[in-house]
């Protein structure tokens, strides 16, 4: 049986009640997990308004602010965690970002700024944040992470979020590679296209999303409690021998041909 019992998660990227992390903290909550979450912190705090409200029937042990551009605070947020839980179990990473400019049009019209915030935000996070995870997973653990079908394909107007992607995958395998040894398993989950304030930057992700419902085997696409079945089954003792993989939850899109 699927069981979190007694396992701390930290939980980033909720930004609503459409995000796919928000899909996952729910699961991770019905398994028996101890959530803890991290918010974009902004001037006004209106996201942590937002994400506190939201998640509080959750209740989670703590809410952190943690722009993962900003190195001391990624820091003080892991120092936190050692603080409140003493170790870590789970690291869910569903951070991504690229300026609308940067989702249509023609790839190659791609900025240096665009190119190397997309890449710094929805790809080095991964590994700055798997660095500070893994001091606090001293009885093993799971990261996990979101990528998508454009990280390997053409999908139209992803453009450098595809690039971004293609990195991140990377990413899971030479971690999972080097974590190995500290029982630590990272994967990610391929997701099928899923409307979230995110893929709304996307253009015509409403087409894409009709387009999937059309051809995938399923005849649909998928939900984010889906997604985070899928994200609670990754985490638990049920995954014990699976690590550096992608898993796809796309209703089967991914396998057809046209």
């Amino acid at each position: 049986m699927l069981d979190l019992t007694g396992k701390n998660a930290l939980v980033t990227g909720i930004a609503n009640n459409r995000s796919i992390a928000w899909g996952i903290a729910q699961q991770l909550h019905q398994a028996g997990a101890n959530l803890g979450v991290t918010f974009l912190p902004d001037d006004k705090g209106r996201f942590e308004k937002k994400v506190r409200e939201l998640v509080e029937p959750l209740s989670p042990s703590f809410y952190l602010p943690c722009n993962v551009q900003d190195d001391e605070q990624v820091k003080a947020t892991f120092a936190q965690v050692g603080e409140k839980w003493g170790k870590l179990d789970i690291l869910i990473h569903c951070l991504a970002f690229a300026g609308k400019d940067e989702l249509s049009g023609d790839f190659s019209n791609t900025t240096r700024e665009g190119f190397t915030r997309s890449l710094e935000i929805s790809s080095y996070s991964l590994i700055d944040l798997s660095s500070h995870a893994k001091d606090l997973m001293t009885e093993g653990g799971s990261i996990l992470t979101l990528t998508y079908l454009g990280g390997v394909r053409v999908v139209p107007n992803y453009n450098v979020m595809g690039i971004a992607k293609s990195a991140l995958e990377m990413n899971v395998r030479y971690l999972a590679a080097e974590l190995g040894q500290k029982n630590i398993r990272v994967n990610a989950i391929s997701a099928g296209p899923i409307r979230t304030l995110a893929s709304s930057a996307v253009g015509g992700i409403l087409d894409m999303i009709h387009h999937v419902e059309q051809v995938a085997p399923l005849r649909r696409t998928v939900t984010q409690i889906e997604v985070g079945n899928t994200a609670a089954f990754l985490c638990s003792d049920l995954a014990s021998g699976i690590t550096g993989q992608v898993i796809y939850v796309d209703a089967g899109y991914e396998i057809m041909g046209m």
